[in-house]
């Protein structure tokens, strides 16, 4: 059920850099589908963030860890009053499904809809 981008001309990017991506030729293209709008492909504020992280820890967010507390803390102190609740997910997808679970939850249907 996946579904190749390019299926007739497949891509094989290889590398990132900024919001650039590159094939096993060497070919730059521009990244306007993964998730690196933020900050970019690379970027040595996050990597050398990361790479502090996963040094004392690297697991998700089943486990009890003050950063979580923190981080939401910041969060939300950036947000109005109704935005003071923080749920943690891993994807795009994580978090579609819970923000589904909570409306079912919330309205009590059980109806979508959706544009494509």
């Amino acid at each position: 059920s996946c579904k190749i981008f390019y299926a007739k001309d497949p891509l094989k990017i290889v590398r990132a850099q900024g919001q650039y991506m590159f094939d096993e030729k060497g070919e730059k293209y521009l990244d306007c589908i993964n998730n690196v709008a933020h900050v970019g492909h690379s970027h040595p504020y996050v990597i050398k963030a990361a790479t502090k992280q996963m040094e004392l820890l690297n697991t998700n967010a089943r486990f009890l860890h003050d950063n979580l507390v923190q981080y939401a803390q910041r969060l939300t102190a950036t947000l109005p009053e109704k935005l003071s609740v923080c749920y943690f997910v891993n994807s795009g997808s994580e978090a579609n499904d819970l923000a589904l679970r909570l409306a079912r939850q919330y309205r009590g249907h059980q109806d979508v809809i959706t544009l494509e």
